[in-house]
């Protein structure tokens, strides 16, 4: 299924924009745009919002009928616990999370231990742990991470953009991780000469126009092709958008590239 996450309204939620869009216009926004997958990512607001605030979002998102995911940082077992109470709260069957916390940063082998003491409430729920691949920990340890866990409810979240950063080719990342994956963001990235020629910059593209081979990913991990017993790959879009020098232009720039990258994964279909 494909999906837009927090990361595709980035600027639309913050704060520098004068009305800051709420988790309901996004849920309303993704709905307009024909997506039925949201995935909550990151998103601050989340965890300060009561019960009956959270519920009532939940509710919504079922009104619009999207599915929902989430998505955290850190595998500490009190943030592992809360993000699977929150699963059952919006029937989300995936959480994302990244080995390191605001406040903590595990070896791998603490890694393994919080895992393997976190994943029996997760399988029991029905909710697979993806944990996402990024530049502080390195491919090969993530894959071995989950090959020496080895639960069916614990995978990787592949975001091949993030790697460059760790001077691992995005391509690399995807052949490693292809047996393993269990979620996908899906952005498009390039380098950019800095003025001056002193050096380059790396951010976002619009869906097409960077770097991302974006058909061998699907060739390599075939999020489409899972069996009628596998549990789904979604595919959630994301952006890397600078600021564009104003809010019109950048929350203009960054709507445009959502319905790019939608254009495109339905094109792929």
């Amino acid at each position: 299924m494909i999906g837009l996450g927090t990361y595709a309204f980035f600027w639309q939620h913050s704060d520098r924009v004068d009305e800051p869009l709420s988790l309901r216009g996004a849920f309303e926004a993704t709905r307009a745009l024909e997506v039925d997958l949201f995935q909550i990512c990151d998103f601050a607001p989340l965890e300060a919002m009561s019960d009956t605030a959270l519920r009532d979002a939940a509710a919504t998102a079922r009104d619009l009928n999207i599915t929902i995911e989430l998505g955290t940082k850190g595998i500490e077992p009190a943030r592992l616990t809360r993000f699977l109470e929150l699963a059952e709260i919006f029937g989300a069957h995936v959480v994302r999370s990244m080995l390191y916390g605001p406040h903590s940063r595990p070896t791998l082998a603490e890694a393994e231990q919080r895992l393997r003491d976190a994943l029996p409430a997760y399988q029991a729920s029905g909710v697979t742990l993806a944990l996402e691949t990024y530049e502080q920990v390195a491919t090969t340890d993530l894959v071995a991470l989950i090959e020496a866990v080895g639960s069916d409810h614990l995978g990787l979240c592949l975001d091949p953009a993030n790697v460059v950063a760790r001077l691992e080719l995005p391509r690399d990342c995807v052949e490693a991780t292809a047996p393993y994956v269990a979620n996908v963001h899906v952005k498009d990235f390039a380098f950019a000469r800095q003025p001056g020629w002193v050096g380059f910059t790396y951010g976002g593209a619009r869906m097409g126009e960077g770097l991302h081979d974006y058909p061998h990913l699907l060739r390599t991990v075939r999020p489409r092709e899972r069996g009628a017993t596998e549990p789904p790959v979604n595919e959630v879009v994301e952006h890397w958008l600078s600021w564009q020098g104003d809010a019109q232009t950048t929350v203009r720039i960054e709507r445009d590239w959502t319905r790019t990258t939608l254009d495109y994964l339905r094109s792929t279909t």
